[in-house]
């Protein structure tokens, strides 16, 4: 369900930015870039979820089964769609600038990446790819043989308060939380997936006080929920202040998001129960949606200009974000779904159990 959300929220703010080219979707439309810390707290959670819960039980850490995993999972359906940029680099759809290639291959596009450059939006894969690398080496030197977590929880906490700090260090030097340096940098948005990690790390280290959280759903429902609606009209409206809505604006968007997670992982949350039509299967083709949705959308703007369609109009939108979301179950199905094949025939995943737990937050068990 929050999977399908994410997505959700992208779909709308980049068809804001990218067909519309003007405010829509109203409230939703001007915090659809929310969809992206959400992706972050989730793979914060799976991910450290997937490392964690063997660790916990005192099992080895499989680090090359993990990261062939990983690479299974992430790299076919993103060199895919770096290829057809590649094609189509004179394109409408390829932006102003590119990058090196090589940046692309090693994720690290996102360091100077500005607005209007090409393939913007896999920034957030540079980072998710970065934090795939970090985190299994941190679980290693600071849990250890000794099962303990008190490293890794200081850890946490210092890692989230850097990134408050880098963004405070920005706002100091004239950038904003919306600035391209800051926006798509490492450094300043690595934290939101640690919420996540923390959600993790409390269910395998701390399973009596993580199921004492759980039976209070609802409340963590509304709690996120509040939150969330502060502090998006917080970043929305600068306040208290800009400073502290830039500085602590993102790390506020993720805890909201975490507390929204372990809503929907309590049994006795409403968030937990809702099943709507449709959410399941977004959420099974939101990695490839997400890839494919903008180029899709940029190269249809030209095409509505052209023929005087109004991009305001209800079938216009439907229209189009149904051609964004085709394009992800395409890629999806002619090469997520073969690899993924190849990936549980080479690297089967260890434990059902676990595997079936994240699936309230997730959609994706096997993300």
């Amino acid at each position: 369900m929050l999977r399908a959300l994410a997505i959700a929220l992208v779909l709308m703010s980049h068809y804001n930015s990218f067909v519309r080219h003007a405010p829509g979707f109203r409230a939703i439309g001007s915090i659809g870039w929310a969809g992206v810390d959400l992706f972050f707290v989730l793979s914060g959670y799976l991910i450290g979820h997937q490392l964690l819960a063997p660790v916990a039980r005192g099992e080895r850490l499989d680090l090359r089964s993990f990261f062939a995993r990983r690479l299974l999972r992430t790299l076919p359906n993103y060199y895919a769609v770096l290829a057809v940029y590649l094609l189509l680099l004179d394109s409408s759809i390829a932006g102003n600038n590119m990058a090196p290639v090589w940046r692309f291959l090693s994720f690290t596009q996102n360091f100077v990446l500005n607005y209007g450059e090409t393939f913007t939006h896999s920034w957030s894969l540079c980072i998710e790819e970065q934090f795939y690398l970090v985190l299994p080496l941190a679980v290693l030197a600071l849990v250890g043989r000794q099962r303990s977590p008190r490293w890794l929880w200081c850890a946490l906490a210092a890692a989230i308060a850097t990134g408050i700090t880098a963004r405070g260090m920005a706002f100091v030097d004239g950038k904003d939380m919306f600035a391209a340096s800051v926006y798509y940098s490492s450094l300043a948005r690595f934290d939101e997936l640690l919420p996540g990690v923390a959600i993790a790390l409390l269910k395998n280290f701390h399973p009596v006080a993580f199921d004492r959280l759980l039976r209070f759903g609802n409340t963590l429902l509304v709690a996120g929920l509040t939150g969330l609606a502060a502090v998006l009209y917080g970043v929305l409206n600068e306040a208290p202040t800009a400073f502290l809505a830039s500085t602590f604006g993102f790390s506020l968007v993720a805890a909201s998001f975490a507390l929204l997670t372990c809503a929907a992982l309590s049994p006795s949350s409403l968030l937990n129960r809702l099943r709507i039509p449709g959410t399941a299967s977004l959420a099974l083709w939101s990695y490839a949606i997400y890839l494919t949705h903008k180029p899709v959308f940029m190269a249809l703007r030209p095409e509505l200009v052209e023929r005087g369609i109004d991009p305001n109009a209800a079938l216009t939108i439907v229209t189009v974000m149904a051609a964004g979301i085709f394009s992800g179950w395409l890629l999806y199905r002619l090469v997520e779904t073969p690899f993924m094949r190849l990936r549980a025939r080479l690297y089967p995943a260890g434990n059902v159990k676990a595997r079936q737990s994240v699936s309230p937050v997730g959609g994706v068990v096997s993300k």
